[in-house]
């Protein structure tokens, strides 16, 4: 089981990265293209669609490695068994709305199934929104392990 969680965070430093990249190609080729008189209006819509998937792939990487943002002014100075607690508190809070987002995700997804992403008719918008399930989906195993991780510490 381990092997396949490493494959998949793999697989997602992959693609988030290969969908930044791309969407760095896609901007500026537009604007190549504007330039040029020969403006390409699809390329800001693309990387619009890959913007949304990067974002909870990057956000589930920074989250796995320990990068967001934090506050630790005053949890630093509460005893071990607190800070602990805090911790798993926070996990607690994470995952309910994590769980939240990955059913209203899907609830969008759904709806949104016969609109078309930015005018484009043959691309369905729910492969935009389905980026907010997959993505708290993902942020919820991650969000799990490190529970799991803390209370085989605790």
């Amino acid at each position: 089981m381990k092997k396949l969680y490493e494959r998949v965070c793999a697989a997602e430093a992959f693609t988030a990265a290969a969908f930044l990249s791309l969407m760095v190609v896609l901007i500026f080729a537009g604007g190549v293209a504007r330039l040029l008189a020969h403006p390409l209006n699809w390329t800001i819509d693309a990387a619009t669609a890959l913007f949304a998937w990067a974002v909870f792939l990057c956000a589930d990487i920074a989250w796995r490695k320990n990068s967001h943002m934090s506050i630790e002014l005053l949890t630093k100075r509460l005893p071990a068994r607190l800070q602990s607690a805090c911790r798993l508190l926070n996990c607690f809070i994470i995952s309910a709305f994590l769980l939240y987002a990955m059913v209203m995700g899907v609830w969008l997804a759904w709806i949104s199934r016969e609109r078309a992403f930015q005018g484009i008719p043959e691309v369905s918008y729910s492969w935009v929104t389905m980026s907010m399930p997959v993505g708290s989906a993902l942020l919820l195993i991650t969000t799990l392990l490190k529970v799991r991780a803390e209370l085989a510490q605790g």
